[in-house]
């Protein structure tokens, strides 16, 4: 289940569920591009990230949706000053703390992945616990920021040499290269 509109696409490049639902709110040093418009959009990202319970999408609320941007603008703040090797702000540890002290989805074998009294809610505290182990684990000195200026993704750099600079070779990598390309070609045509 995606969706048509590649605007409201979501990425899911950051390698960690914190940094892929950070992702939900794109182009954050431009004008900001919200990724989850509505509580369908947030059911939508849940079930794209593996995170729904069941077959059918989460059931998601207004106020869940309003939680949940609340969240990740603070797992976004909490990962940042985490990577900058700075103090978070006591109001975003707090509130990632609280989420995270919430029951998660639990673990299960068989066909049905996860399972949850209040799906929307546990999905969001397995974000929340996620973001607390990355920030405060010694994974956080590998992530990063996309190295394209109109991108603000992070994500957790797994290659072997630490070494990767775009959120993906398939959306800034791919565009880096072409420019550059581009930019070569000019600089050559007109010697």
């Amino acid at each position: 289940m995606t969706s048509t509109d590649p605007a409201l696409a979501f990425p899911f490049v950051g390698g960690r569920p914190c940094l892929d639902f950070a992702a939900t709110l794109g182009k954050r040093h431009a004008t900001p591009k919200e990724r989850l418009p509505d509580p369908a959009a947030l059911a939508r990202w849940l079930t794209e990230a593996d995170l729904a319970v069941g077959e059918e999408p989460a059931r998601v609320t207004e106020r869940d949706l309003a939680d949940a941007r609340v969240l990740r603008e603070a797992v976004n703040r909490l990962v940042r000053a985490a990577m900058a090797g700075r103090e978070p702000e006591a109001a975003d540890v707090a509130l990632v703390n609280d989420a995270a002290a919430k029951p998660d989805l639990a673990p299960q074998l068989g066909e049905t992945r996860w399972t949850a009294r209040h799906p929307a809610r546990a999905a969001l505290a397995t974000v929340a616990r996620d973001a607390v182990l990355l920030a405060g684990g010694p994974l956080i000195e590998r992530v990063k920021e996309c190295g394209n200026p109109d991108c603000s993704l992070l994500f957790l750099d797994d290659s072997q040499a630490r070494r990767r600079r775009w959120c993906s070779m398939d959306r800034c990598g791919n565009l880096a290269k072409v420019s550059g390309y581009r930019s070569r070609s000019r600089a050559a045509s007109t010697r």
